[in-house]
């Protein structure tokens, strides 16, 4: 029986078994020995072409390794691989076959790799059950579960991932633009986080922006109509993959075995964070998530309640999705909600506390001890005598990197203080671009687990410069307190989770491990 036909109510869930058994049969998606693209087109810029393209130049570069087999009807040759008229002409046995051909003759072709050994299929093709065309999606699952096949789709992009080096998305990276190449689908660099998407084009919208704040992905999973592999699938191969720290899912609608997808959630979400984006929250929202991946959304309040239930953060907009995984690949969970705030602004100090107030932060007064620290900074010079400590704690436009730095060993050093928004504004004289390297210094020597968030305001050449700095040093940075807030508060909620298990410490003991090894790795 397949563990997606598991019943959590009357079978209990064994997760490390499960695990085990998706690991293997999702590899051939991720690191498949062979690979084989139906209906690659010698068509220039169709869907076919760009595909195997794509996987060309990969294996070429050398970050595929894979062995990359072409089929049409019409034979030929295409970036100088021949291309067979069928699958069962290739003297070679493939693992995985991504399916870029009418709907109509899909059937067919998965009934040739199903007899060719094939072990696992990406559906590209559109025609199924988003358009009311269920009958023949069921066949073709039918087909491959006949033959034990796996299949990523139907209407979908597939599968991007960074390290085993398979991209069988059908997006060109550069699009002509007046007279010029532009770069209209970026793939992300390689980074640390699960980013699966049941709609495609959104998908790749999310892939832009995380390029475009430099945010790095293990891998990308478009799987569209879900007829088969879901967001229970890659929970279950994030959970082993060495590569993988933070889950991102964007959710439509959960068809079928929603049990299971709690339990194993509920089970992941103990070792790695899942952030949740969810399409159809209304009912004009819940109508087009059924036209769109044949989806039936459900009710938000219920998803929301499933969703608390097995520790998953849940974000309302593309703006607090993409800053939320940023934090949480770099940042651990805050044990609770205590928020201290310094900043060298007291406008921005403000709204930050409004803020940080409104989403469910604390936002208390310095303890006795914190407020002696403090003002011993004074005494000593490092933060001038007309600064104010309420929290914010506003050390002024007279501020210099060191204010900064004796202000963030005071509060990393304050047991009352959870979590850490940093306001720098960068317009005042003191304040240089030396600050991110000092302010990294101080949070590796403490090494308190509390997350720290940067915010500067301003989209002149030193903003970008100087917001790219800290993100480089690994401390998210935000535009606008308001997001800084935001993204504490789902890094404090996570953390209280994990706390409310007995599983904080637990955590922070692995994160840390994978940290320690994937640096070593870097460095190597």
């Amino acid at each position: 029986m397949s563990y997606k036909e598991i019943d959590p109510l009357r079978v209990p869930v064994k997760i490390d078994e499960l695990v085990e058994q998706a690991y293997k049969e999702l590899k051939p998606f991720f690191e498949p020995e062979s690979i084989a693209v139906i209906g690659a087109s010698r068509d220039e810029w169709s869907i076919g072409w760009v595909v195997f393209k794509n996987l060309a130049e990969n294996y070429k570069n050398k970050k595929l390794k894979a062995r990359i087999y072409g089929v049409n009807v019409k034979g030929g040759e295409l970036f100088g691989y021949k291309l067979y008229k069928s699958i069962m002409d290739i003297p070679d046995s493939i693992d995985h076959a991504v399916i870029v051909v009418p709907a109509k003759f899909v059937l067919d072709v998965v009934e040739e790799c199903g007899k060719k050994g094939v072990k696992a299929l990406t559906i590209i093709s559109a025609g199924f059950s988003e358009i009311g065309n269920t009958e023949l999606e069921n066949k073709v699952i039918e087909t491959a579960r006949k033959y034990g096949m796996r299949i990523i789709g139907p209407n979908c992009l597939g599968v991007f991932d960074n390290f085993g080096g398979v991209d069988t998305l059908f997006t060109p990276e550069f699009k002509k633009y007046y007279d010029q190449m532009l770069l209209t689908s970026p793939r992300p660099k390689p980074g640390v986080i699960m980013f699966g998407s049941q709609s495609g084009a959104l998908g790749l919208a999310i892939l832009d922006a995380l390029y475009g704040a430099d945010i790095g992905i293990a891998k990308f999973v478009s799987y569209g109509n879900k007829a088969d592999v879901d967001e229970t699938d890659l929970l279950l191969w994030s959970l082993k993959d060495p590569y993988v720290d933070v889950i991102m899912l964007y959710i439509e609608g959960i068809k079928k075995a929603g049990r299971l997808f709690v339990e194993v959630a509920k089970e992941v979400s103990k070792k790695k964070p899942i952030v949740v984006l969810k399409g159809g929250r209304t009912q004009a929202g819940a109508r087009a998530a059924e036209s769109h991946t044949g989806s039936l959304a459900g009710d938000y309040k219920m998803y929301i309640a499933a969703f608390k239930k097995i520790g998953a953060v849940v974000v309302e907009t593309l703006d607090e999705f993409i800053d939320t995984v940023k934090a949480f690949s770099t940042q651990p969970p805050a044990r609770g909600y205590n928020l201290a705030i310094i900043t060298d602004g007291g406008g921005a100090g403000l709204l930050a506390a409004d803020a940080a107030e409104k989403y469910g932060l604390i936002v208390n007064p310095p303890s006795d001890e914190l407020l002696a620290r403090l003002k011993d900074g004074v005494n000593r010079g490092y933060i001038v005598p007309f600064a104010t400590f309420a929290n914010p704690i506003d050390i002024t436009g007279s501020a210099t990197d060191e204010s900064f730095v004796y202000a963030l060993e005071a509060v990393l050093d304050d047991k009352n203080t959870d979590s850490v928004m940093i306001i720098g504004l960068h317009h005042v004289p003191g304040v240089t671009d030396q600050l991110p390297k000092k302010l990294v210094e101080v949070i590796e020597e403490k090494d308190t687990n509390k997350p720290v968030a940067f915010c500067t305001v301003g989209g002149a050449d030193y903003a970008v410069r100087f917001r790219k700095s800290f993100e480089e040093a690994g401390i998210p940075t935000y535009p606008t307190p308001e997001r800084a807030a935001l993204v504490l508060k789902n890094l404090a909620d996570y953390g209280s989770w994990l706390a409310s298990l007995g599983l904080y410490e637990s955590y922070i003991k692995e994160w840390k491990e994978r940290q320690k090894l994937r640096k070593s790795s870097e460095s190597h």
